[in-house]
Formats: structure tokens, sequence, C-alpha cells
């Protein structure tokens, strides 16, 4: 159920509607907005007695929210949720484009790779310190080395930076050293992990699962909020299908899908999305076509010798192509890439 209070209710008048919807033992989540603020309420188990906060003073109607996910929705917020990292936005009128390596290997693979995709605009470094790989043997990432690494590279380049939290146990060493905790596909549904991740209070950008419908997606996004948190960015990564021609498909129809009914952000990655550096720009092309709020991209300087995912990752002269075409197709779909 969304409150919607008046233009001019008072915060002394939103703070007693909160008031008396905790008191029914239901959780209130003040939504402040451009023109009023709007009152998520969650926890019901059975049908709310609307009349009853309908009836307190400030309070304009009572939306009754018909999806499966409320704080996700549209219809409990209809405004875009711009997510702000200290200074650097993802959503709204902006199109964010975050790059670096699938593993942190060392600190000049880091160094040299981060010069170049800063020089070519991006403002968020990727870089996976723990890495879930498919078989054990394979490497597993530099772990909390690797952190020290990406911190490094924040400082020397300006550049924000993300990286994945594989478990419950190092979230929190993660939300120590990075500005975004990711959350990957293989862990959409890790609920504790989704949960606790929330409870850091950091951004988060959580991963579309390999077989997630959009429902499950949203869901998942539900239990970071339902935390407190609203700090999360969607990712569109692919799916897998019954195609061999690319890794996974990416499903360029959930971002106008995610767009019309939920207000957080959604970017895409074609670099897992295909698999193959010669489909990155493409599918970069087509991601900002259908309404994109930016890209995550890997990007490597020697690919060849890349200790995960050398196939997919393209090289700085490739990202730097990227960007410029990019800020040429920004304009037409009233999105800024600067």
């Amino acid at each position: 159920m969304l409150v919607v209070m008046e233009h001019m209710a008072t915060p002394e008048l939103v703070a007693k509607v909160c008031e008396e919807i905790e008191k029914m033992g239901l959780t209130a989540h003040p939504m402040p907005g451009a023109q009023r603020t709007a009152i998520g309420v969650t926890g019901n188990k059975e049908q709310i007695d609307s009349d009853r906060i309908a009836t307190l003073p400030g309070v304009r109607e009572i939306i009754h929210v018909t999806r499966p996910y409320k704080l996700v929705s549209r219809e409990f917020y209809p405004e875009d949720t711009i997510v702000n990292v200290d200074g650097v936005k993802v959503g709204g009128s902006g199109f964010m484009v975050m790059a670096g390596p699938c593993s942190v290997e060392s600190e000049e693979q880091c160094y040299a790779i981060a010069e170049k995709v800063v020089e070519s605009g991006a403002r968020i470094f990727r870089g996976g310190a723990f890495k879930p790989r498919t078989s054990p043997y394979s490497f597993q990432g530099l772990g909390e080395k690797g952190l020290e690494i990406l911190a490094r590279v924040r400082e020397r380049f300006g550049l924000k930076v993300v990286t994945e939290a594989v478990d419950t146990e190092t979230v929190g060493l993660v939300a120590q050293y990075t500005d975004i905790i990711q959350i990957g596909a293989r862990n959409m549904q890790n609920f504790s992990l989704l949960r606790k991740a929330g409870r850091t209070g950091k951004p988060v950008l959580l991963k579309r699962g390999q077989a997630a419908t959009l429902d499950e997606f949203l869901m998942a996004a539900e239990y970071v909020m339902a935390e407190d948190n609203r700090n999360v960015i969607l990712c569109e990564r692919g799916v897998r299908t019954f195609a061999d021609h690319t890794r996974n498909t990416l499903d360029l129809s959930a971002i106008p899908f995610i767009k019309r009914n939920s207000h957080l952000p959604i970017i895409a990655d074609p670099s897992h999305g295909t698999g193959r550096r010669e489909k990155v720009l493409p599918l970069s092309r087509a991601a900002i076509a259908v309404g994109a709020d930016g890209l995550i991209v890997e990007v490597h300087h020697q690919p060849e010798r890349a200790l995960s995912d050398g196939a997919q990752s393209i090289t700085p002269d490739m990202f730097d192509k990227l960007m410029g075409e990019m800020r040429r197709l920004a304009p037409v779909v009233d999105k800024d890439c600067s």
C-alpha cells in the first residue's frame, strides 16, 4: 500500500502517519518526492485497514499496490531513482559507464587499465577481488589484497570502484573498501546475502540471475530495499537460452520492462551478455537505444593473458571507440554521456 500525502503536508504530519502505521504492526517507508511525500507500507499478511490511515491529517489518497514487489515498484514511487555514489550519479538523464577487468590480477594491471578507461570517460572502475568460478581450480581472485588494489585505484585515478561480494562472510570487507557492492548472477537469490548487503547502506549493483524471470529479479531487489537501502542499481547481464552462438542471450527487452515497472536504474552488461568481445560494441549501442541507464564493460590491456574472461574483454582502444559512440548516441535518447 502507498500513502500519498498532501502537497503541503509538514514533516510532523508525515511522522504522525508513520507512527500510526507502525502501531498497526506494519513498516513505514517515507519517500520524499519533488512534489509531495509518499509513504510505502509493507509487512502486512492480510488486508490493511486503509480507512484508519486515510482519515489522518495530511493524507491525500491511498493506493493499493498490485505488484508482488512493493518498494521497487513504480506504483510505489513514480519518480526515477538516481543512485548517487559520492557525486557520481547512476540513473535519470545520465548514462554512466563502469569499466575495468573481470579480475584484479595485480596493481600494475589495474593501473594500466584504469589510466586508459578514465581518459575515455569511465567514472566507475570494476574489478573482481573475489571470483566465483564454475571450476574450483580456476583463478578465484586475490581477496583482500585485490580490495586494497581497488582502493588505491580509487585514490590515484579518482574513480569510484565496484566489486562483487560472494558470501555473507566477506560482504562487510567489500563494503569497507569499495563504493558499490555487486551481487552477481549466481547470488541473485541468496537472500541472506541480499539482506546483509542492504544493511551496509552502500549502493548495491544487483545482477539478474541466469534463469531468473523479471518478477524474480525485482523481488531480489526488494530484499535489499527492505533493509531501508534505496540505492539499488539493476543489471541485465544475459540469460541462458538454447542459443550456441553466444555465451548468454542479452535480454534487451528486460530494460524497457524494468523502466516501466520500477523506478530503479538499470544498466546492461554486454560483456557477460555475449561472451565475445566483437559483440560488446553492437550490444552497447542497442542497450542505450532501448533506454539503459549505463553499461558495465570488461576491459583488459592484454586480454589474451587475462586470468578470467579474456575472450569477452575489449581492449582500451575498443573501449575508447565505445565511449565515443555512446556520446554520439546519448542525445538521441535524451541522455547525457559527458
